[in-house]
C-alpha cells in the first residue's frame, strides 16, 4: 500500500505483537524516565496506534516519515478526534523517535514540526447582567462584616472595572515606588500593572468607590504592620492571594444563588461583554482591558445573538415587516 492509499486507515491499537523497540522504549519511559502508570499506558496505546499505521502503509516504524505523519493527522482530525487529542498522540510519538535517535536507529525524527490541527477557542463565558448585579448586591450576613466589606469591594473592582486578579491583589492603598498598582480614590481611577509589565489606568464607578470605602473603614482592624500597603488583606493583615480570592468568590456565587460557577476572570469578561453590548465601541473596550491586539478583544469579548437581534430589530430599515 502506498502513501497516497485511501483505504481507511485504522487509527485504534491492534492485538498484533508489539515492536521491541516500542517495547524497549515503554522500559526505557518506565524505568529510567520514571514515569506515572496512568502515563505509561497511554504512552502504549499510542505507540500500538503507530504501529498499526506504519503496518498498513507499509512501512517499518524506523522508517516512517513526515509525509506519512502529516497524513494521519489529516485522517485522525477528518476521522473526528480532537485537535487536543491529536496533539496528545503526537507528543506520544515525538519522544519515540527522539529516543530512537539517540539510540542511532533512525537519522530524523519525522514527528518533529509536525503540528496538530489547531482547535477551536471556546469563548469565555460571561454571567448576563442580572447575575452579575445579583452576585454585586449580595451581602452574605453569615459573613464577618469584615471579610463582606472587603469582598464586596473585591467584587465591583472585578465586575465594575475589568481587572485581571493579578491586577486585583496587586493594588495598594496609595502609590509608591513599590507598587505594583494602587487606587486612587479622589480621581476614581485603579492604576494597575498588566500582562507584559504594562501600566493602565481604569476608571471606577461609585458603587466601587462606595464598596472600597466601606471596605477601608475596616480594614486598619487586622492590619497591624505599619507598612503593609495591600488594599485587599486576609485575616491576618497580609496581602490576600490570587487563590484565597477565587475561593471567596466562588463561596459568594454560590450563597448569592447564582447556578454557574464563578471565578475572577469570568467577571472580567462579564464587564467586557456588557460594556461592548452598551456601547458598541470596540476600541475603548480594548484600551479598557489592556489588550495589545484588537483581535484578541474580538474572542475576548461577546455579543449574545438575542442582543444583536435587538440591535437589528431596532435598527435595520429592512428588519421590519409591511
Amino acid at each position: 500500500m502506498s502513501l497516497d492509499s485511501t483505504a481507511p486507515p485504522s487509527f485504534e491499537p491492534s492485538a498484533v505483537a508489539r515492536d521491541a523497540r516500542v517495547q524497549r522504549y515503554l522500559d526505557h519511559a518506565q524505568f529510567e524516565k520514571r514515569l506515572a502508570e496512568r502515563t505509561l499506558i497511554l504512552y502504549g496505546l499510542d505507540l500500538t496506534r503507530l504501529e498499526a499505521l506504519a503496518r498498513a502503509v507499509p512501512v517499518d516504524v524506523a522508517q516512517v516519515h513526515s509525509a506519512h505523519v502529516r497524513r494521519w493527522v489529516a485522517q485522525m482530525h477528518a476521522h473526528g478526534r480532537s485537535a487536543r487529542g491529536i496533539a496528545l498522540i503526537l507528543s506520544g510519538w515525538r519522544g519515540f523517535y527522539a529516543w530512537l535517535a539517540r539510540e542511532g536507529l533512525v537519522a530524523t525524527n519525522p514527528v518533529q514540526g509536525v503540528r496538530p490541527p489547531k482547535g477551536a477557542k471556546p469563548l469565555p463565558k460571561a454571567l448576563n447582567v442580572d447575575q452579575a448585579v445579583q452576585l454585586a448586591d449580595h451581602v452574605v450576613r453569615e459573613d464577618d462584616p469584615y471579610l463582606e466589606a472587603r469582598d464586596a469591594a473585591m467584587v465591583e473592582l472585578l465586575y465594575g472595572s475589568g481587572l485581571r486578579v493579578a491586577e486585583l491583589v496587586g493594588l495598594d492603598v496609595q502609590d509608591s515606588r513599590q507598587a505594583q498598582g494602587w487606587l486612587d480614590m479622589a480621581a476614581g481611577l485603579a492604576h494597575v500593572l498588566g500582562k507584559g509589565s504594562k501600566r493602565r489606568s481604569v476608571p471606577v464607578g461609585s458603587q466601587a468607590l462606595q464598596a472600597v470605602q466601606q471596605w477601608m473603614a475596616l480594614r486598619q482592624t487586622h492590619v497591624h504592620d505599619p507598612n503593609q500597603a495591600a488594599l485587599f488583606v486576609g485575616r491576618h493583615g497580609t496581602r490576600l492571594s490570587a487563590d484565597a480570592v477565587r475561593q471567596r468568590l466562588k463561596r459568594r456565587a454560590a450563597l448569592a444563588g447564582v447556578a454557574t460557577p464563578v471565578h475572577p476572570h469570568m467577571l472580567r469578561h462579564s464587564f467586557a461583554s456588557h460594556l461592548l453590548q452598551s456601547s458598541g465601541d470596540m476600541r475603548a473596550v480594548q484600551e479598557l482591558l489592556g489588550h495589545a491586539s484588537i483581535s484578541t478583544t474580538q474572542v475576548y469579548t461577546r455579543l449574545d445573538f438575542s442582543h444583536l437581534a435587538q440591535v437589528y430589530d431596532a435598527a435595520h430599515p429592512r428588519a421590519h415587516k409591511k
